[in-house]
């Protein structure tokens, strides 16, 4: 009988991952978000999203996956597939060991800031910094204007959080 709960668990788990990972492919891919979600000046709706390993583990491989899916329609395909997902899954380990919610925004922002700017400067050829600058903004107000309050509302109610653990 464990094992079917365990298999059960797992099977919840799974779910979960590919319900946010297509939330995030979603809210970065199509209209109109999708025209301000890729490039040099990005901000992506979906990176509010980016907080929620702060509470649940598992979304770091949702958002793992969730960005592989959304940059296929990138125009720095291969790059962001690959560096800019791995940004983000290195963003979701930092961010659930983050020691308080208002922390917890700011791994996405400089860990894709930095990484995000490494490539795509030079790919748009423009300068490393403002890139950074420009992505770090952007990543700014997806995780702290729109992530941080998801974040909160989630933590004062337990019934979400309860069903998501």
């Amino acid at each position: 009988m464990e094992t079917v709960g365990k298999d059960k668990s797992l099977s919840a788990t799974i779910t979960r991952i590919a319900l946010l990972a297509g939330t995030y492919a979603v809210l970065t891919m199509l209209p109109p978000f999708s025209s301000f979600g890729y490039g040099p000046v990005q901000v992506r709706v979906s990176e509010a999203l980016t907080v929620l390993p702060f509470l649940f583990p598992w979304a770091k491989w949702g958002l793992y996956i969730g960005c592989i899916v959304a940059n296929l329609a990138s125009p720095f395909l291969v790059w962001d597939v690959t560096l800019g997902a791995l940004a983000s899954l290195i963003s979701g380990v930092l961010t659930e060991r983050m020691p308080n919610a208002y922390l917890a925004p700011l791994p996405p922002v400089l860990v894709n800031a930095l990484a995000v700017a490494a490539y795509v400067a030079p790919l748009s050829g423009l300068g490393y910094w403002p890139v950074f600058c420009h992505i770090m903004l952007g990543q700014a107000v997806s995780c702290y204007v729109f992530g941080l309050p998801l974040l909160m509302f989630l933590m004062r109610n337990p019934h979400f959080t309860r069903r998501l653990q």
